[in-house]
């Protein structure tokens, strides 16, 4: 009786406590969220695809514009009605590899029309039919988690480096001019972490920094063109479908369904870092409804062109730092997102910056999502199962990433789209390995509970 009368006085105190934080003025609810938006960096995921599919800075520019109005509609969509946790949603890095091989080889449209069908099976899974948290106990344990988000780290990193050394200019230069903003970066990164005070947000803006410092140095050597931006407007309204209508083609979705899945390992280490900031616990409606969410946003970001969108975990950082757990910087954020996404100028700007300077800070940001996974993975025991179940997947990874072109591009479509995301081939071996190789009873029990809470990939 006593500890029952404990409970509820627990569970009276803690809802007191979530209206006391859900009680804070409009002003600061924005200058929370532009913090939020500040330490997403998801123009990064839009310009490398732009990139990969060699889009013009026009193009580019726009595809940036509709992904930065994607995210904050799938932000509100996912903190307002879906998960109902402070998550922020922006562009998935997963996809990317598989995105280029379907859009340079079918076409833009085949690309958007990929998405539509597994987004509306991930809305589905988790409403109605409210099978997506069976799923994620079944099939996403830590483990996996944790080697699908060092494969994803490995397999983009081979993109980011080729892209500077075939990058058109000067070889020297272009290495040069990757180095320096890659060192700021490094450095900014490490700064953050050892200094206190107001210098801790020069972490926060590390990326902002490095970007910047590195088209400056850019500048120096003529690789830098920012023409365009006189030309864009300084407001202009989304445009639906604006790289073309959807087309259906079956190899290009059935990759994209396995992506899909991919993804959704993704986003539940963030959720589970959020739920763990915040103090939420993360049950089976909440889950369910977070699959709702990611689904719902992912399908309306097709609409815009945008890629797939995952929660990140960065924004998990920011609650921590201010001590906000509302949702209601969030929602602010998701309205910031869309307004900044109806300004092409600044687009524009974004999209001029060198592909030297952005696969730069690219490859850096690899090796962060790498050394992510590891951390997760270290909870694992050591066994020689395990070592298997991490080890054969980031081969499987490397295998796909190292295919030469001649021998791919004599590859059936569905086999090329797979074939083309090491991300999908390494995060599939792991799924599969984890679930046929036999363990111990002590060996599942450490694997489901080690490292929970922190496999986020940001």
């Amino acid at each position: 009786m006593e500890s029952t009368t404990r409970k509820i006085e627990t569970e009276n105190s803690q809802q007191g406590q979530r209206k006391k934080e859900d009680n804070i003025s409009v002003g600061k609810s924005f200058f929370v969220g532009l913090q939020h938006v500040l330490a997403m960096d998801l123009f990064i995921p839009p310009i490398i695809l732009a990139g990969l599919l060699s889009f013009s800075v026009s193009d580019s520019a726009l595809l940036i514009q509709m992904t930065f109005i994607a995210c904050g509609i799938a932000t509100l969509i996912q903190a307002g009605f879906g998960m109902k946790l402070p998550v922020m949603q922006g562009p998935s890095f997963v996809p990317l590899s598989a995105l280029a091989a379907i859009g340079t080889t079918s076409g833009v449209g085949t690309m958007i029309g990929s998405l539509i069908p597994g987004a509306i099976l991930i809305s589905l899974i988790g409403r109605p039919l409210k099978v997506f948290s069976k799923v994620v106990k079944k099939f996403i344990p830590p483990i996996v988690a944790g080697t699908v988000i060092v494969v994803v780290g490995i397999s983009l990193m081979p993109s980011a480096i080729n892209s500077i050394y075939t990058a058109p200019g000067n070889f020297k230069e272009n290495i040069f001019v990757a180095f320096i903003t890659a060192a700021v970066l490094i450095i900014c990164m490490y700064l953050g972490e050892k200094v206190s005070g107001k210098f801790k947000s020069v972490k926060v803006a590390s990326v902002f920094l490095s970007l910047g410092i590195g088209t400056i140095v850019a500048s120096f050597f003529g690789i830098v063109d920012f023409s365009s931006v006189g030309e864009a407007s300084w407001f202009a309204l989304p445009t639906l479908f604006a790289f073309g209508t959807p087309k259906f083609e079956l190899d290009a979705i059935l990759i994209m369904l396995a992506i899909y899945f991919i993804i959704v390992v993704e986003t539940t280490g963030t959720w589970f870092t959020v739920g763990e900031v915040t103090g939420e616990k993360l049950d089976e409606k909440r889950l369910n409804g977070g699959a709702f969410g990611e689904g719902l946003g992912c399908f309306i970001g097709t609409f815009f062109g945008g890629t797939p969108v995952t929660g990140y975990s960065s924004n998990a950082g920011v609650i921590a730092i201010t001590g906000v757990k509302s949702r209601k910087p969030v929602l602010a954020g998701g309205v910031i997102l869309v307004i900044l996404g109806m300004m092409p100028k600044l687009m524009s700007v974004i999209a001029s910056i060198p592909a030297v300077v952005i696969n730069g800070v690219f490859a850096i940001l690899c090796m962060v999502i790498m050394m992510n996974g590891f951390k997760v993975i270290k909870n694992a025991p050591f066994t020689e199962r395990n070592m298997i179940v991490i080890g054969v997947p980031i081969m499987l990874a490397l295998f796909a990433v190292m295919i030469p072109s001649d021998i791919l591009n004599g590859l059936p479509n569905l086999v090329t789209y797979f074939v083309s995301s090491g991300t999908a081939v390494g995060a599939i071996g792991a799924l599969i390995l984890n679930l046929v190789l036999p363990q111990k009873k002590e060996e599942s029990q450490a694997i489901q509970s080690g490292g929970e809470i922190n496999y986020a990939t940001r």
